[in-house]
C-alpha cells in the first residue's frame, strides 16, 4: 500500500506552486493543481467494516479513485487507508455489485455489499497452466471451493466432490477408515480397470495416485485397490477443486489428460493483519442401512424345513444349531454386535497467516482421529502440516510461491472386515466370551468371529508434496515462469495372524503364525519452465503460451512373508521366523517429457478461439513409440453482448455458445511393458535362484487415444439470478492397450500390444444455478447437476474368437454382466429354473450365460440448498443415482444351511404349484438344487434396481455476532453426512453394494471456529 510521503509531496507542491506563479501559465489550471497538493497534504486515516449485511467480508478490495493507495479487508471485514476528504472510495469484490461512495470528511465509513451473481461470471478459473474468466473459458471445467469443502466432515478429497460435479462420478469403495473412492470423469475409457484413472495435480505438481500397497495385506479389510494415496491430501487445507473435462481443457496435458484432470489449489495467505484461526469438531458415524434377518425361531424353521426336503430325519453332528448343542432359546443380533458400533470422530485445526502486499504466509496443522464401528481398539489418524509463502519483489517483476504439504497417517485395523460376518452368522451362535473373559469356542464347535481382532492390519504412510513457482516479467506483457516439484511417499505396510486367531481344537502353536510386511517408497520430480506473452492485437487479445515438462518417478517395493516363530510375541520381528520368503522385490523408474503451447484469442471480448497442443514422450513405449501429438480446438461466442440479441431478449443476463474438439491420449499401463522381463521362479538349481519369464518382448505397442468432442450453451437471466449450462459430449477412446490373448504353446497367455477396439462416451450434462431470494435479512440460492451418461463399445476386431467374448458386447456398455435368465421357479420341482440357450438341456457355460445386464449409471447428479437468515447459515446436499446393482442374492448363503438368511427368504417354495419366492430349502445334500442356487446367484435375479436419494450433506452454521466479542469471531456448526438413504435396494448400501464390504457411515458432526 501507498502511503503519504512528506518530502516527496511538499516538494511537488513547491515545484507546482513556483511554476504557476512565476510563468504565469494557466491560474486556474494552477490553482486545482495548488488545491490537489494541499488535499494530499490532508489525507487522514479512514476505518471501517465491510459486510454483506451480515457477517464481515474478508479480502474486499478498497481503492482510491483516480489515485493508487489501495487496500484490502481482513478477516473480520475492517480494513485502514489514507485518503483525503473530497477523495472517492470504491469497494469490489468478487459476487457483489460494487459501490462506490464519497468520504466527505469522514474517518470511518462501513459498506454493506449486496451479492451480484453475474460477477461470478468473472472468477478466475484455474485451467491448469494458465486462468481464465469463467464468461471466457472455451473448454469444460467444473469447480468447488474451500466454502463447500468446509461444510464436510470427510478426510478423502473426492469425498467432498460427490453429487457436486456433472459428469464426475465418484463411489465410496467402504466405511472402514481410510478407505478409499472410485472417480470416473465422463465415463470408462479403457478395456483396463486400472486405465481410467484420471490426472491429479496438486499446485502444479503431477500426484501418483496409484496405490503402493500390497493387496495380499489390505485386501481383506480395505477392498479394491486396498490404502487409497489420496488420503495423503487433506481437505482442509485446499482452496479449489477444478475438474478438466473436454478436449480443450485437458489437451494442454496430453496423454496425462485422457480421463480428466483434477486440479488442486491449496491454500495461501493473504495480505492483512496477522490472524490466527482454530478450528475443532467431534463427531459420531454409525451403520445407517441393515438387513432384516431372520430371528432365532425363523432361522431354526428354515434349518428343520432344509433337512427335511433333504429326507434326513436325524440330524447330522455338525448340525450343531439344530442337534442341542447350542442353546435353541438364545438370539444375538450379530450385526449390532459386530458393526453396530459408533466410530468417534475428532478433528483439530490451527492455523495462522497475514502479510502485507509484496509477501504472504500461510502455517496450517490438522490432527484428525476415527474409531471404526468394528469391536476393539482400532482407529484411523492422519496428522497434516500446510505452509505456504508468496513473495512479490517491489518492482512487481518477481514473484516466487512456495508451499508444501506434510501428510502422516496411520491406519491401525483388524486384518478382516466383520460385514460379512455379521450377516451369515446364525442367530442362536455361542456367546462370544466366556465368563472369564477369554473367547469362547464353545468347544470347538464354531469359530468365534472376534477371532479376526487377533489379526492385526497396520499401514504407515508418510507424504510430503512441495511445490515452489517462480516467475519475472521480462517485459510487462511477456512473462517467464518455472514450477518446481518434487513429491515422496513412503509406506510400511504390515498383517500379522498370530495362532490365537485359530480355534484352539486344531491344535495351533506360535509355529503356525504368520507375518506380512509391505515397505514401499515413491518420489518425483518435476520442471515445468514457461514463458507467456500477451498483446493487444486488431481489436482484441492474443495470449501465448509455450513450455516444456521434464518428470521422473521411482518406485521401490518389497513384501516379505514370515513364518514359524518360536513366540508370538516375536512375531513382528522377522528375524525370529523359521521360513521367510519375498512375495516380490520391484525397483521402477518412468520418465516423461513434453513440450505444449497454447494459443488465446479474444476479439471484442465476444468471440473467442483457443487452441491447445502437447507432445509427449513416455519411457513406458518402444523406442520408436515413445514420442505422441495431441491437440485440440475450442472457440466461444459470448451472444449477449451482441446488441441485436440483448435488445431482443432483455431479460438475458449472459449468454455463451462453445464448443471444443480434441484428442488426449493414455500410458497408464505400467512400466517396462513392452520389454522382455524375468521374476524368480522360486526354486533354485544347484543352489542358485532361477528365473522365469513373465512378459514378452513388444516395442510397437504405442499410446491410447481419446478423441473428445463437445457442445455446450451457458445462459443467465434476470442478472444472472438464473443460470443454466447444457453440455452434449461425445469420446471415442481407441488403440485399446490390453492383452492381446496368445496360444498356450507360446507358454504366455497374452502379449500387451494395441487393441483397435472403440469404446464411446456420450452423454448430457445439465447445471442449473437460480438465486431464488436475495434480500437481507434471508438469501437462499440452489444449483443442480444432472449428467445422463451412455458408455458403449463400438468396435472390437474377432471379438467372439477372443477371450473377452464372455465379458464384452459390441454395441453394448463396457460395465455389462453377461448372466443366466432366471424364468422362476418349477412348480413341481420348487428348483430354480434358467432359459437354455443353446437348448442342449443343461444350464451350464458361457454358451447359457446371455442374457446382458447393464450396471451403467442411467444418470446421477445432485442438488444443493444454500439458505442464510441473519447469522444462520443453513445448506444441504442430496445425492441422486439412477442404476441397477448387484443385490443381496449375489452373494447370499445357500437357504436351509448353517447361515442366516434375510427374512424375504421366508416366501419360499413349500409344495407342488408354489411358483413364488425362492426355491426349496435344502441343508447341502441336494445336489439339484445346490447347482441352481449357485446358478442363481449369477443369474439376472442378482442384479436388481440400485437407485437411490441420499442426503449426503448437511451443515447448520451460527456465527456469534461481532458485538458481542470484539476480540475473536466465533462460528458453531452442526454438519452431518450419509444421513438419510432413499432406496428400494435389496442389499446392506446401493453405493458400494457388497455384501461383505461395510457401507459408508452416517456421520454427524459438532464443531466451532475461531479467528482471533
Amino acid at each position: 500500500m501507498k502511503t503519504f510521503s512528506f518530502s516527496r509531496d511538499v516538494k511537488a507542491f513547491c515545484f507546482l506552486f513556483l511554476m504557476g506563479t512565476v510563468l504565469s501559465l494557466s491560474p486556474i489550471q494552477a490553482k486545482n493543481k495548488l488545491r490537489k497538493s494541499l488535499s494530499i497534504n490532508q489525507q487522514q486515516q479512514i476505518q471501517g467494516t465491510v459486510t454483506d449485511g451480515i457477517n464481515p467480508l474478508a479480502g474486499v478490495s478498497i481503492s482510491i479513485k483516480g489515485k493508487s493507495n489501495a487496500t484490502v479487508t481482513d478477516y473480520n471485514g475492517q480494513y485502514t487507508l489514507s485518503a483525503a476528504p473530497e477523495d472517492i472510495l470504491i469497494f469490489s469484490y468478487i459476487g457483489y455489485k460494487t459501490q462506490i461512495v464519497s468520504v466527505q470528511g469522514r474517518t470511518a465509513v462501513n459498506i454493506s455489499l449486496q451479492e451480484n451473481e453475474t460477477k461470478l461470471q468473472e472468477v478466475k478459473i484455474n485451467a491448469g497452466y494458465y486462468s481464465v474468466k469463467n464468461s471466457e473459458r472455451t473448454g469444460s471445467i467444473a469447480r468447488i471451493t474451500a466454502k463447500s469443502i468446509e461444510k464436510q466432515p470427510v478426510t478423502n478429497v473426492l469425498a467432498v466432490m460427490q453429487g457436486r460435479m456433472a459428469g464426475v462420478n465418484i463411489t465410496q469403495t467402504t466405511g472402514v477408515p481410510g478407505g478409499g473412492f472410485n472417480i470416473q470423469i465422463r465415463g470408462r475409457n479403457s478395456l483396463r480397470t486400472e486405465g481410467n484413472d484420471p490426472l491429479y495435480i496438486i499446485d502444479g505438481l503431477p500426484f501418483a495416485s496409484e496405490n503402493v500397497g500390497n493387496t495380499n495385506l489390505s485386501a481383506g479389510i480395505l477392498p479394491n485397490a486396498g490404502i487409497n494415496p489420496l488420503n495423503g491430501i487433506n481437505p482442509s487445507d485446499i482452496e479449489n477443486i477444478e475438474v478438466l473435462k473436454d478436449a480443450d481443457a485437458t489437451a494442454i496435458y496430453g496423454s496425462r489428460g485422457a480421463n480428466g484432470v483434477v486440479l488442486i489449489t491449496t491454500k495461501k495467505g493473504r495480505s492483512n493483519k496477522t490472524e490466527v484461526t482454530i478450528n475443532a469438531y467431534t463427531g459420531a458415524g454409525k451403520v445407517t442401512r441393515t438387513l432384516d434377518l431372520m430371528h432365532t425361531d425363523q432361522y431354526l424353521e428354515m434349518r428343520r424345513e432344509a433337512f427335511a426336503n433333504d429326507g434326513v430325519a436325524v440330524y447330522p453332528s455338525y448340525a450343531y444349531d439344530l442337534n442341542g448343542t447350542w442353546n435353541q432359546n438364545r438370539y444375538t443380533d450379530w450385526q449390532k454386535e459386530l458393526i453396530g458400533g459408533t466410530a468417534l470422530t475428532q478433528n483439530i485445526e490451527a492455523g495462522v497467516s497475514g502479510g502485507n502486499s509484496k509477501t504472504q504466509f500461510l502455517i496450517r496443522a490438522t490432527h484428525f482421529r476415527e474409531t471404526t464401528v468394528f469391536p476393539g481398539d482400532f482407529s484411523y489418524g492422519k496428522t497434516a502440516l500446510h505452509f505456504s509463502i508468496n513473495h512479490v519483489s517491489e518492482n512487481n517483476k518477481f514473484s516466487i510461491n512456495f508451499s508444501g504439504n506434510y501428510v502422516a497417517d496411520k491406519n491401525d485395523l483388524l486384518g478382516t472386515d466383520l460385514t460379512r460376518q455379521a450377516i451369515i452368522l446364525s442367530p442362536n451362535a455361542p456367546e462370544l466370551y466366556t465368563p472369564d473373559g477369554t473367547l469362547n469356542w464353545e468347544n470347538g464347535t464354531w469359530s468365534n468371529p472376534l477371532r479376526f481382532l487377533e489379526q492385526k492390519y497396520l499401514a504407515k504412510t508418510n507424504t510430503l508434496v512441495a511445490n515452489s513457482v517462480l516467475s519475472y516479467k521480462i517485459l510487462p506483457n511477456l512473462e517467464l515462469k518455472t514450477t518446481l516439484g518434487f513429491s515422496d511417499t513412503r509406506l510400511d505396510e504390515s498383517k500379522e495372524a498370530p495362532s490365537t486367531m485359530y480355534n484352539p481344537s486344531l491344535g495351533l502353536d506360535s509355529s503356525a503364525s504368520t507375518y506380512m510386511s509391505n515397505y514401499a517408497k515413491q518420489q518425483s520430480w518435476n520442471i515445468e519452465p514457461q514463458l507467456s506473452w500477451q498483446k493487444g492485437i486488431g481489436g482484441g487479445t492474443i495470449n501465448i503460451l509455450i513450455g516444456t515438462t521434464f518428470q521422473q518417478r521411482t518406485k521401490d517395493q518389497q513384501a516379505l512373508y514370515a513364518t514359524g516363530f518360536a513366540s508370538n510375541s516375536l512375531i513382528d520381528n522377522i528375524a525370529a521366523a523359521s521360513s521367510l520368503s519375498i512375495l516380490n522385490n520391484n525397483s521402477t523408474t518412468y520418465r516423461y517429457n513434453a513440450i505444449f503451447g497454447r494459443i488465446n484469442y479474444n476479439w471484442r471480448q465476444k468471440y473467442i478461439l483457443n487452441a491447445t497442443g502437447r507432445r509427449d514422450g513416455s519411457s513406458r513405449f518402444g523406442p520408436d513409440k515413445r514420442f505422441a501429438n495431441f491437440g485440440a480446438l475450442g472457440a466461444a461466442w459470448l451472444f449477449s453482448k451482441e446488441n441485436f440479441i440483448a435488445n431482443a431478449v432483455p431479460f438475458l443476463s449472459f449468454g455463451k455458445l462453445r464448443a471444443s474438439y480434441g484428442i488426449t491420449g493414455s500410458d497408464q499401463i505400467g512400466d517396462y511393458q513392452y520389454l522382455n522381463t524375468y521374476n524368480t521362479s522360486g526354486g533354485n538349481y544347484q543352489g542358485i535362484a532361477t528365473l522365469q519369464p513373465i512378459r514378452l518382448y513388444n516395442p510397437d505397442f504405442s499410446w491410447e487415444t481419446n478423441k473428445k468432442k463437445e457442445i455446450a450453451i451457458e445462459m443467465g437471466f434476470i442478472n444472472d439470478r438464473i443460470f443454466t449450462t447444457v453440455a452434449r459430449y461425445s469420446n471415442r477412446s481407441s488403440n485399446q492397450l490390453v492383452g492381446t490373448p496368445l496360444p498356450g504353446t507360446t507358454g504366455f497367455t497374452s502379449v500387451q500390444s494395441n487393441l483397435n477396439a472403440v469404446v464411446e462416451n456420450s452423454g448430457w450434462e445439465f447445471e442449473l444455478r437460480t438465486v431464488n431470494f436475495q434480500n437481507m435479512p434471508f438469501k437462499w440460492s440452489t444449483t443442480a447437476n444432472l449428467t445422463i451418461p451412455k458408455n458403449k463399445l463400438l468396435e472390437f476386431p474377432n471379438l467372439e474368437g477372443s477371450t473377452y467374448a464372455s465379458q464384452y458386447v459390441i454395441g453394448e456398455s463396457l460395465d455389462i454382466r453377461k448372466v443366466y435368465h432366471y424364468t422362476g421357479i418349477n412348480p413341481t420341482t420348487g428348483i430354480y429354473q434358467f432359459e437354455d440357450y443353446n437348448k442342449n438341456g443343461t444350464i451350464s457355460g458361457a454358451a447359457d450365460r446371455q442374457k446382458i445386464v447393464s450396471i451403467n449409471p442411467e444418470f446421477f447428479g445432485g442438488i444443493e440448498n444454500s439458505l442464510t437468515y441473519k447469522n444462520w447459515q443453513f445448506d444441504f446436499l442430496f445425492q441422486f443415482v439412477k442404476q441397477i446393482g448387484v443385490n443381496y442374492n449375489s452373494a447370499a448363503p445357500l437357504p436351509g444351511t448353517l447361515s442366516n438368511q434375510d427374512t424375504e427368504i421366508l416366501n419360499r417354495w413349500q409344495e407342488q404349484g408354489d411358483t413364488e419366492g425362492v426355491q426349496k430349502y435344502t441343508a447341502g445334500s441336494n445336489g439339484a438344487a445346490s447347482a441352481a442356487f449357485n446358478n442363481y446367484r449369477s443369474s439376472d435375479a442378482a442384479y436388481t434396481d440400485a437407485s437411490f436419494i441420499r442426503l449426503k450433506n448437511l451443515s447448520l452454521a451460527y456465527t456469534i455476532p461481532e458485538s458481542w466479542s470484539k476480540s475473536a469471531r466465533c462460528r458453531i456448526y452442526l454438519q452431518g453426512q450419509n444421513l438419510l438413504t432413499f432406496t428400494h435396494f435389496k442389499g446392506l448400501d446401493p453405493e458400494n453394494q457388497s455384501l461383505g464390504i461395510l457401507p459408508p457411515l452416517q456421520v454427524l458432526a459438532i464443531g466451532v471456529q475461531l479467528t482471533f
